[in-house]
């Protein structure tokens, strides 16, 4: 795997939203992520995590980086109190390529967090030596993750016929990107 560089000293900020490290004290809203009925079906965060499955989910994060892999960050309020997740994953680094995703907390979606959250993940990527895509999987009904795609700079290039396992189907995604 390609080294990583080392997360920023100052946090990658687009208007209200900062992205750092995830800590200890976010696990209440790591709770409230766990809750949700799809955020656990597209990631590793086990539905209705309790507080050992929260912490085990935030070491696992942290993990990403220290393996190579990416980063997997809170998206945070003025106040620095996590509203979201964001990552970045880079398997496809020596061939210039990335993946995003991001998750906004049920309580907090619908105030622009989101797009604000990939923005500032984006211009972090850019930081990332041999980056020049970063792609997005959103499925076609998710009407408010098009417009986070659309607003944060992304690009729809097609539609990938049954490309993702979700809940045990094949999920039809659109493929959004931004290139450098």
């Amino acid at each position: 795997m390609t080294p990583l560089p080392p997360w920023p000293t100052e946090p990658p900020r687009c208007g209200p939203v900062a992205l750092r490290p995830f800590r200890d004290d976010d696990l209440a809203a790591v709770r409230e992520l766990a809750a949700d009925l799809y955020v656990p079906l597209i990631g590793s965060l086990p539905a209705h995590a309790d507080d050992a499955q929260a912490r085990a989910w935030i070491t696992r994060q942290h993990d990403r980086w220290t393996t190579g892999a990416g980063f997997s960050v809170a998206a945070t309020d003025l106040d620095d109190r996590m509203v979201g997740t964001v990552g970045l994953h880079l398997r496809d680094l020596g061939e210039g390529r990335a993946t995003a995703g991001y998750a906004v907390l049920p309580s907090r979606r619908g105030h622009g967090y989101a797009a604000a959250a990939l923005t500032a993940l984006t211009a972090f990527a850019w930081t990332i030596a041999g980056l020049h895509r970063v792609a997005l999987h959103v499925e076609p009904w998710n009407t408010a993750s098009v417009r986070t795609a659309e607003a944060a700079g992304y690009s729809r290039e097609g539609l990938l016929r049954s490309h993702t396992e979700i809940g045990g189907t094949g999920r039809d995604m659109v493929l959004y990107a931004a290139v450098r």
